[in-house]
This record gives C-alpha cells, structure tokens and sequence, in this order.
C-alpha cells in the first residue's frame, strides 16, 4: 500500500495530529481532510472508506467524536488499509487515554514519533505495538541518575527520621518506666516535688497543727513547677505525622500504659487476649487458571497448619485431626512429627514420647495441598464475554458465580485491564473503580455467599478482545476450602482435653488466580 497521510480529526475535518509520509503539500493535505466530513455524510454508515478520483479515505471512529483518518492510493490493498488503520487506532488509544481534542493535542508529538514507526516512505513497516512503546521511549542516562541520586536522598532522609522518631519513643518509654511523667503529661518526681521547689520552699511538718489546705497549695504549687516534657512530646508528634504522610506505620505509645507504676519488667504482648495457651492457625492458599472461553487450566490448592504454644505446662499435647475431605488431598508432616501415629489415628504429635513442642515458637506441624483440572472445583468461576463492537471498542460481560457454596468470600476484588481511557459502566452489581496510572478496572465485592453467589459487571470501552485479559481475582475467607478440620488437642500423657484457639483463612491473591 502506498499511504499518503494519517490524521486524527474531529468531525468537523479539522486535523489535531497529522503526518504525511511523501511529498505533498500542507494546504493540499489540509483541503484532502476538510472534503471529508461532506463525503462521509453520503456514504453508509456501515462502511470504513470512502473514494474520490484521486484519494481513498480510510477511517475508523474513536468513542463518537474524533476519527482516525488514513488517506491512501486507490491502488493500495483494502485489506492491509483496514489492518493498517486498526493499528493505528491501537497507537492513538495508546498515547491518548481520554480521546478527548485536548489529549491529542497535547500527546500530538509521542503519536507523529509513533506513526513514524508504523510507516517509511509511505509503505508499512512489520513492527507490533511493543515495539512502538519501546522505540518511542526515550532513554536518558542522565535522567535515571538524577532519579537516582533523588530517591538515595529521599531514603536517607526516612531513615534518618525514623532513627530520630525511634530515638524519642525511647526517651519517652524510659521516661514512663522512671515515673516521671503523669497522666496530665508533666513530669514530677517520685516525691511529688522537684529539687528547686524543695530549696525555696521552708519545710514543713505535716502534723495537725498545719492547715491541710495550706499543705495542698504547697503541693500543687511545687508540682507545677516541674519540669515538662510538652515540647518532646510536640517534636515527636511531628516526626509521627511526617512519617504517617510517607506512608510508614508508627505505633503510639501512651506513657501510662507501658508500665505499672514500680513495675521494671516489660509487657508481654506475644500472647493475644483471645488466645489460649495452645493456639493453632490454619492457612490455605490457591492458584487457578481459568481459561476464558472457559474449561480450567490448573488448580493447586496449598495449606498448612502451624502451632504456637505459649505456656510451658501445654507443650505436652498431640492435636486430632478431622478429614471429612473426599477429594484426593495429600498430606504431609513434619519430619518430627509421627507419621505412622497420624496415618493410623489421624493424630498429630512427636516422635518422642515426653518430648514437648518448644514455647513461644511458630511450628508448622502438617501441610495438605490439592492439584487437579477439575473445573467443579474452582471456588469462584468468572465467565466473560468480550465482543467487539466495531468502532475501535469493545462490549465487556463480565460475570462471577460462587461454586463452591460453603464458601464466604470477602473483600473481592477482580481486576480487567483497561488501556483505551475510562471505560463506560452500564451496570455494576458493587462497587468499581478505574485506576489511570495502572490502566486497570477494579470491581469490588465486599461479600460473596450462599445469599449472594453472582453478579455481573457490563461496560463499553476501547481496545481489542485480547487486550481485556488476564483478569485476576483476589479475595480472603475465614471458611476453609478443604473439611481437614482440628477435632481437638488432648494432653499427651494424661490424655485429658487441653483448650485451644484456632484461626483459619482461605486467601487468593490477583497474579495467582487469574482468566487467561
């Protein structure tokens, strides 16, 4: 094909970005653009070109108010006309998000660089969108080190404030322990009045004689003398509220709280208030692959259960296991655990009788993990339905069913990728959000359950099927997806029920769970 121009213009024929590829006149390119408004409104409105005597224009809507307008010989191939065009299209949704006249203007130079790529000489050059993406980039050593050097600055910066911060909730913490601060926030000391006071005050006998309100004035006089620790208190709030802007989480500490007045030992906040002495946690994760015409790729299923004891009279325990599970799990123990024993009575404890688990520690006792291409076992099936609409967008059907009925899934989120400008809702069963920086429609779901097991999500927005995809799902649950449950934790040599705490979550994370 020999192309003679590419344009985008509005429907008035007035161009915003055009090149041509030959030598050819501006004011003959600027009259080829002007004639075609008038030659559109005679021709169907199914059609994508239009012929005079001399040109063929071949031209592609964009969201109803600009067109991507190619002009070309009316020798040239229809066929590579119409691919040509749509690649061209791709470009400009590539480099102008919104579609808007102000986009493009304001993009006008990274699409001529673009459009440059796709044609030399007015022949088609074989390059794909990537490559464009690259060759348009432009890569400055200079640059990425002043971004460099910047980013080594601002990190010496947070560390220098978080020592700083760290430094004054020690002095304060030390401060707590000593007793030198009260509630009110002024620091007195363990007498109730400071060395300056005492000098200049005549001492006093506190017997009968003395009025006693003449005693509470000496004392409230000498206590509001002390010395005040407002201003470390106003430093540290401003290192905590720059610290809490850069996104870094800092733990308050309230001087009263850290320790009992005389006290010198330290709080002991490993043992949660609603934990028992044995406390088990059971963790399952998944990976799926959905294909989007549908059918399941693969599917693994990854759990463990880990044990934390946190007395010493409870490290003598054996925990029993429950399997109601028929589908074909595998198990694994750990290598201090007593195979034979959990095989036989489904019972997990140590290969040494007498041996206690050790305290205060994370042990991960027995693992379980599930791998099949059975699509009836995927908790959450998504069903999409991506039609192109033939003006450069896309009719998107996205819908979701929960499959696997005991589930209750919250805080899902199922992310589509969107790379041709904010899409177009028409219905949302949720909440749903359009992320420009990462090209991204996030659809939320803050419960799915047996009350609520579907939804669907309808929008229109540009780009080709395939750019849609993959799709990934994330979401957490406090229902396992396996029935491998703790039936209970006896002691090892008395055999008698020991209690226990259990916490249990089912989570699938969007690079791991996705349509494809």
């Amino acid at each position: 094909m020999v192309l003679l121009s590419a344009s985008v213009i509005t429907k008035s024929g007035k161009a915003l970005a055009s090149r041509h590829f030959i030598e050819i006149s501006r004011s003959r390119i600027e009259g080829l653009l002007a004639a075609f408004p008038r030659l559109l409104g005679k021709s169907a409105k199914q059609h994508t070109f239009v012929e005079t005597d001399a040109v063929r224009y071949v031209y592609q809507p964009l969201l109803d108010k600009l067109y991507m307008v190619l002009i070309t010989t009316k020798t040239s191939n229809i066929l590579e006309d119409l691919e040509m065009l749509r690649l061209f299209a791709k470009v400009v949704a590539e480099y102008c998000h919104s579609l808007e006249e102000s986009d493009v203007i304001a993009s006008s130079l990274q699409l001529i660089l673009a459009f440059d790529e796709l044609v030399a000489m007015g022949y088609r050059e074989n390059v794909t969108l990537a490559q464009i993406r690259t060759f348009v980039e432009m890569d400055s050593q200079e640059e990425k080190a002043a971004i460099a050097a910047r980013m080594s600055q601002e990190r010496e910066a947070k560390l220098k404030m978080k020592e700083k911060a760290k430094e004054l909730q020690r002095q304060r913490v030390e401060a707590a322990k000593k007793g030198l601060i009260n509630r009110g926030g002024t620091a007195i000391s363990s007498g109730g009045f400071n060395s300056s006071s005492f000098q200049s005050a005549p001492m006093v006998a506190t017997t009968e004689s003395t009025p006693k309100s003449n005693y509470q004035a000496k004392a409230k006089s000498s206590a509001s003398k002390g010395l005040k620790l407002g201003s470390k208190a106003k430093e540290w709030d401003q290192f905590a509220n720059q610290l809490k802007q850069e996104g870094e989480r800092v733990a308050s500490v309230n001087p009263s709280q850290a320790h009992a007045k005389g006290s010198t030992s330290p709080v002991n906040s490993a043992q949660q208030p609603d934990r028992e002495a044995v406390h088990l946690t059971s963790d399952e994760k998944i990976t799926c692959r959905l294909q989007r015409e549908g059918g399941l790729q693969s599917l693994e299923v990854h759990g463990m259960l880990t044990l934390r004891i946190f007395e010493e009279n409870a490290a003598l325990v054996r925990i029993q296991m429950e399997n109601k599970d028929t589908r074909n799990f595998q198990f694994n123990q750990h290598p201090n655990i007593d195979k034979e024993l959990f095989r036989q009575a489904g019972c997990i404890g140590l290969k040494s009788a007498g041996k206690a688990f050790p305290v205060n520690a994370d042990v991960g006792v027995l693992k379980w993990r599930l791998q099949s291409t059975d699509e009836s076992l995927v908790p959450l099936s998504v069903n999409t339905w991506v039609n192109d609409n033939g003006n450069g967008g896309c009719e998107c059907n996205i819908e979701y069913e929960l499959t696997q009925p005991q589930l209750q899934l919250t805080n899902v989120t199922i992310s589509i990728p969107v790379h041709g400008g904010s899409p177009t809702i028409a219905e949302c069963e949720g909440d749903y959000n359009f992320d420009a920086r990462r090209n991204v429609l996030e659809w939320k779901i803050q419960l799915i359950d047996s009350g609520s097991p579907g939804g669907v999500i309808e929008f229109v927005a540009c780009g080709r099927p395939e750019d849609f995809f993959p799709i990934g799902v994330q979401f957490s649950s406090t229902t396992p997806y396996s029935q491998i449950a703790v039936a209970g934790v006896v002691h090892s040599e008395s055999k008698q029920a020991v209690k226990y705490s259990l916490e249990q979550s089912f989570i699938a994370e969007a690079d791991k769970y996705q349509i494809i």
